[in-house]
């Protein structure tokens, strides 16, 4: 994980899929990608449906339902009273339940280490992208460092993709967003500055100043703050 990889042939992979199940050929291939152990995609569609795609062995996948971890997993706990992205380290594993699957998790292969970013969609939708990873904590810092930023793109890239598949989707709205001003608007809404959000997009800020007029423009914004607004209330980005 010392020198940084190229990801633009995962975004490609993201959008030439078509269906929910091609989602997990692609967390397959960001996983040998990024050289962590494990990437997981779980998605909570309008109607209440789950789907996930993961690198998780089955034996894991299989016992974490048996044993119902989904009520006391820190990480679901946690992501789903968040809106930001957050470090494992950073949630509470000080129960004795949290503890006890903490060892059954890594009695199973799940790293010590992860990251992960809660999604809301438009109508109720819930999402959540995990990055995976057994190593110390310097290690994993250096990781964080050199693709945090970049994770948070692919996981709205994931999500964009599996809302496309929900079967009672609503048609797009007129007039919508194109996907840079998506991708400029989510990273926006999410508390980036506009250096950080032209970094993260390989673009120049001027580049980035167009998308942005140009998404306000669309939305008949007064300023960028109700340009986010309103792209949010009609669900035209999610975070």
């Amino acid at each position: 994980m010392e020198t940084k990889v190229d990801l633009d042939p995962i975004i490609e992979a993201l959008v030439a899929t078509s269906a929910l199940e091609d989602l997990e050929r692609v967390t397959v291939q960001l996983r040998n990608t990024l050289g962590v152990d494990h990437v997981v995609y779980h998605w909570v569609d309008s109607a209440g449906d789950q789907y996930g795609a993961a690198t998780y062995s089955d034996t894991w996948i299989e016992r974490y339902a048996d044993q119902n971890y989904l009520r006391i997993d820190p990480v679901i706990l946690g992501c789903f009273q968040r809106f930001h992205p957050v470090d494992w380290k950073r949630l509470d594993w000080s129960s004795k339940a949290a503890r006890i699957f903490l060892k059954d998790a890594l009695e199973h292969g799940v790293g010590n280490q992860g990251y992960s970013i809660p999604i809301r969609g438009p109508n109720g939708q819930f999402a959540l992208f995990t990055a995976n990873h057994t190593c110390e904590d310097d290690v994993w810092a250096d990781f964080m460092e050199a693709y945090g930023r970049d994770l948070i793109l692919i996981a709205h890239y994931f999500n964009r993709k599996a809302l496309e598949f929900e079967a009672n989707r609503k048609p797009e709205i007129s007039r919508s967003l194109s996907p840079r001003e998506v991708d400029a608007m989510t990273l926006l809404a999410l508390g980036y500055n506009r250096a950080q959000v032209a970094h993260s997009l390989s673009i120049s800020e001027h580049t980035l100043r167009v998308y942005i007029e140009s998404a306000r423009f669309k939305l008949g914004a007064l300023n960028t703050t109700h340009a986010i607004a309103t792209a949010m209330s009609r669900g035209l980005i999610v975070v």
